[in-house]
C-alpha cells in the first residue's frame, strides 16, 4: 500500500504571523471601520439599509421588527455578531448622532443621555424617504456594480448610489487596526452648495469651498469656537476642533439667576452629560465655586435644558468660563478625515472628499442614462415594427391565417420566407417576401393584441414613438454633453436641498481661551486624618481640640496643616503621590473620609503607605530612604516639591522595594534590621546625600535569602524600644558599627 507523499512547505513562524496579521489589518479597514469616501458607509450600514430595501420596508409602508432586519442582514450579507448590526442600524435612526437619519426608528432608540435602545425583539424601523429616494432609488438601472455575497448565494451591491457627500452630511466614526477615523457631520443644504460650486470650477480651493460649507454642523448644536483653524483642518483632513455648549442666563423672581445649557457639545452625548453633572456637583463639594445653588437636568422630548440655580451676586461670566475650564461643557472633537477611497485607506481633505463624491455621481449618472437610453432604443425599435405592422396588418393577417405555426410566421416577418404559407394572391405572397422586421420585433407583433388596431390606439402609439425619439434624444445629449449631465445632477441637488435642507444648528466663531479668576480661598489651618484603611479627611481645629484622645486612638496618621498645602503619600513602589488639602472633604469629626485612592493616583491594591506628610513639611526636611535589598539614601525635600501628581521618589534595583521614609532632620542614628534578626547600627553621617533619581548606597551587608525588614532612625541619647520575640528591646544596646557590615544578631 503506498503512502501518500506530503507536500510540507517550511515557512518563516515571523513571515506567516506578518502575512496574517497584515491580510487581518486590511480586513478590519477595508471591510467594517471605515467608510467608503462614495457612499459614505461602512460595509455593515451599506448592508443594513440595502437588505430593508430588498425586503420592501419603503418610508411609505409599515414598520417592520428590528429582529427580522437583524436576522435578514445576518444571513444574506454580513456574518458577523447580531449586536454590531442592530447598533449600526439604532445610531443610523438616533437623531442625535447623525446629521441626517437614514432610519426611521419606532419604539425606544435611546436617549441623548446615554440610555441603550431597547432588544430588537421590541423595536420596529423602516427606511427615511431621504434613504430610499437619494441612496437606493436607481439600484435598478445597473448604476453600481454587484459582487456576491460571503457564502455566493446573493447578491450585494459594492457601493449605494447615493447622490449626496454621505460622508460629510452623517460624518463617520470608526476604530481599524493603526488607525481611525472621526469626521464631524455637516449640514446638507451647504454640503450640496459646495458641491454645485466645485462642479462649476473644478479648479476652487479649499477656501472657496469654506465660503459654502462654514463649518461642523453637530445635530446637537453647540458653537463651534476655533473658526480660524477650519481652514487647515479642512486642507490636512486632520485637527482638532474646540467646542463649546450654549448657555443662555434667566432672570427668576428676588433676583436670582439661572445659567442654562440649551445646547452641549457633541461630544458630551451619552453618559457624559452624567459626568458633566457630576463634574459640576465636584466643584461645589470642593468649594471650587461658592456660586452654584442646585443643579437639575430638565431636558425632555423637546431638547435639551440643564439648569444652575445662583446665587444674586454671581459673576455669571467668571463662572461660565470656570464650567468651560473645568468640565465638558468645553471639550475638543479630533477630526481625521479617513476614509476608503480607490480601494485603500486615505486622509483626504475637503476637496478631495467632494471631488471623489463628483467623480462617483458622474459614473452613477453615465450608468443611469447609459441604462435608460438602451432601454428607449429597445422601446424605439419595437414601437417602429408596430407603426409599421400597423400599414400592412391586412397582409400580416393573412401570413397568420396561412400559416401552420409561430415559427413560421416569424421566419416570414425577419427574413420573407414565404415557403408552406397559404397567400390568397400572388400579389400578398410578392409581398410578404419583401417583410424584413428584427427579431424583437416580429415578437412583438406576434404578442400585440387586436384592440390596438383600433384608431385611437394608433394614434397613442405614434405619441409614445414621439415621446421615446424625444427621450433619446434628451439621454443622448445628457451622455454626450458635460454641461448636460453637469445641468441633471445640479439639478438633483436643487431639489434634494428644497426637500430635506435644514437649517444650520451649530454656530462657527472665533473665541479666546476661557479665563476665569479663581477665588482665593481663605487660608486656614485643618487637621489632617487618615486611619489605617487609607480614608482620609480633615476636620476644624476645634473639633480636633474636642476629639484629640479618640482621634488618636482611631487614626495611624494626624496632624495640622493648611489648607493651600498638599499631601505627600510615599508607597513602596518608590512612588510618591501628592493630593491638594483642599481636595480633600473638610467634615465632622464622625463623618468617614474618602479613600485615598479616590484623591490621587495610589492604587491601595497595589502598593503600600510608608509615609505620609503635608508638603510643606517634606519640602522643609532631609528624608531617610531604605529598600529590602538595604540601598539607603538621603534626599532634600525640596526635590519632592513638583507640580506632579504622582512622581518616582527613588530608583529601585530589579525585584527590590521601599520599605522605609522618614524625616531625619533631628535624628543623628540610623538602625537597620534583618528578616534574619540581624540589627546594625551606624551613624546616620555615614549615608550619602543624593538626588532622588539615586538608588542610594549600601547600608548593611545582607546574607543570602534576607531582606531588610525595618529601618528606624534616633536622637543621639534618646532610649527607643522596640518588641522582638515578644519582648522590649532597647535599640540603643545595639552595638555601634560601621556602615555596610553585618550586624549582630541580640542575645535575649
Amino acid at each position: 500500500m503506498e503512502t501518500k507523499q506530503e507536500n510540507v512547505i517550511p515557512t518563516d513562524y515571523a513571515e506567516v504571523m506578518q502575512k496574517s496579521y497584515i491580510d487581518y489589518a486590511m480586513s478590519v479597514i477595508i471591510s467594517r471601520a471605515l467608510p467608503d469616501v462614495r457612499d459614505g458607509l461602512k460595509p455593515v450600514q451599506r448592508r443594513t439599509l440595502y437588505d430593508m430595501y430588498e425586503l420592501g420596508i419603503r418610508y411609505d409602508r409599515p414598520y417592520r421588527k428590528c429582529a427580522r432586519i437583524v436576522g435578514d442582514t445576518m444571513g444574506k450579507y454580513h456574518p458577523h455578531g447580531d449586536s454590531s448590526i442592530y447598533e449600526a442600524l439604532v445610531v443610523m435612526a438616533q437623531d442625535f448622532k447623525k446629521g441626517k437619519t437614514l432610519v426611521d426608528g419606532h419604539g425606544n432608540f435611546g436617549s441623548i443621555e446615554g440610555d441603550g435602545a431597547a432588544a430588537m425583539r421590541y423595536t420596529e424601523a423602516r427606511l427615511e424617504k431621504l434613504t430610499q429616494e437619494v441612496f437606493l432609488s436607481d439600484l435598478d438601472k445597473n448604476v453600481v456594480d454587484f459582487m456576491p455575497n460571503f457564502d455566493e448565494t446573493e447578491k450585494e451591491p459594492v457601493v449605494l448610489p447615493v447622490r449626496i457627500p454621505n460622508l460629510l452630511v452623517n460624518g463617520a466614526e470608526g476604530i481599524a487596526v493603526g488607525m481611525a477615523t472621526s469626521i464631524p457631520p455637516h449640514n446638507l443644504g451647504e454640503v450640496t452648495d459646495a458641491v454645485k460650486a466645485y462642479m462649476k470650477d473644478n479648479s476652487i480651493s479649499v477656501k472657496g469651498l469654506m465660503r459654502y460649507i462654514k463649518g461642523p454642523d453637530f445635530p446637537t448644536g453647540g458653537i463651534v469656537v476655533n473658526k480660524d483653524d477650519l481652514l487647515k483642518i479642512y486642507e490636512t483632513g486632520v485637527g482638532k476642533l474646540r467646542l463649546r455648549g450654549r448657555v443662555e442666563v434667566e432672570k427668576q423672581k428676588g433676583g436670582k439667576l439661572q445659567l442654562v445649557i440649551t445646547e452641549i457639545p457633541f461630544s458630551m452625548v451619552g453618559a457624559n452629560i452624567g459626568k458633566f453633572l457630576n463634574d459640576v456637583a465636584s466643584l461645589v463639594e470642593t468649594k471650587k465655586t461658592t456660586d452654584i445653588v442646585d443643579i437639575s437636568n430638565q431636558s425632555s422630548k423637546e431638547g435639551i435644558r440643564i439648569v444652575l440655580e445662583l446665587k444674586k451676586d454671581t459673576d455669571v461670566e467668571n463662572l461660565t468660563n470656570m464650567l468651560y475650564k473645568k468640565t465638558r461643557l468645553e471639550d475638543t472633537f479630533g477630526v481625521n478625515m479617513l476614509a476608503v477611497a480607490d480601494g485603500r485607506p486615505e486622509t483626504l481633505s475637503l476637496k478631495q472628499v467632494i471631488e471623489h463624491h463628483v467623480d462617483f455621481v458622474f459614473e452613477v449618472t453615465t450608468r443611469k442614462y447609459t441604462t435608460l437610453l438602451s432601454r428607449e432604443m429597445e422601446k424605439k425599435e419595437i414601437q417602429e415594427g408596430l407603426i409599421k405592422a400597423c400599414d400592412v396588418i391586412d397582409l400580416i393577417i393573412e401570413i397568420l391565417r396561412g400559416s401552420k405555426n409561430r415559427e413560421q410566421v416569424k421566419h416570414c416577418l425577419v427574413d420573407g420566407v414565404t415557403e408552406g404559407i397559404r397567400f390568397k394572391t400572388k400579389a400578398s405572397e410578392k409581398a410578404a417576401g419583401k417583410l424584413h422586421f428584427s427579431e424583437r420585433q416580429a415578437s412583438a407583433i406576434l404578442e400585440m393584441r387586436l384592440y390596438k388596431l383600433i384608431g385611437l390606439e394608433i394614434q397613442a402609439l405614434q405619441a409614445e414613438y414621439a415621446e421615446t425619439m424625444k427621450n433619446i434624444a434628451i439621454y443622448k445629449d445628457i451622455l454626450d454633453n458635460y454641461d448636460s449631465m453637469a445641468n441633471v445632477i445640479i439639478k438633483d441637488l436643487d431639489s434634494i436641498k428644497k426637500e430635506y435642507g435644514t437649517k444650520r444648528r451649530t454656530s462657527i466663531e472665533n473665541a479666546g481661551e476661557a479665563v476665569y479668576e479663581e477665588k482665593k480661598m481663605e487660608e486656614m489651618e485643618v487637621c489632617f486624618l487618615m486611619d489605617r484603611f487609607g480614608y482620609m479627611k480633615l476636620i476644624d481645629m476645634n473639633a480636633y481640640e474636642r476629639n484629640k484622645e479618640a482621634a488618636h486612638g482611631e487614626n495611624k496618621y494626624i496632624f495640622t496643616c493648611m489648607n493651600t498645602d498638599k499631601i505627600c503619600i510615599f508607597t513602596d513602589t518608590g512612588k510618591m503621590h501628592t493630593v491638594k488639602v483642599a481636595d480633600i472633604p473638610l467634615v465632622r469629626f464622625r463623618d468617614k473620609g474618602t479613600p485615598a485612592d479616590n484623591l490621587s493616583n495610589y492604587e491601595s491594591a497595589k502598593e503600600q503607605m510608608l509615609y505620609v506628610a503635608p508638603m510643606g513639611q517634606v519640602s522643609s526636611s532631609t528624608l531617610f530612604f531604605a529598600t529590602a535589598g538595604a540601598m539607603c539614601k538621603l534626599v532634600e525635600g525640596t526635590e519632592f516639591d513638583v507640580a506632579k501628581r504622582t512622581i518616582a521618589a527613588t530608583k529601585l534595583n530589579e525585584n527590590d522595594r521601599l520599605i522605609f521614609v522618614g524625616n531625619s532632620d533631628e535624628m543623628e542614628q540610623v538602625v537597620l534590621k534583618s528578616r534574619e534578626g540581624y540589627f546594625l547600627r551606624f551613624l546616620k553621617k555615614e549615608v550619602s546625600l543624593m538626588k532622588k533619581g539615586a538608588a542610594g548606597v549600601r547600608g548593611m551587608k545582607l546574607g543570602e535569602g534576607d531582606s531588610l525588614e525595618n529601618a528606624y532612625l534616633l536622637e543621639g541619647h534618646q532610649e527607643y524600644a522596640i518588641t522582638y520575640h515578644d519582648k522590649p528591646y532597647a535599640l540603643n544596646k545595639v552595638k555601634l558599627a560601621r556602615r555596610d557590615t553585618k550586624g549582630t544578631k541580640p542575645r535575649l
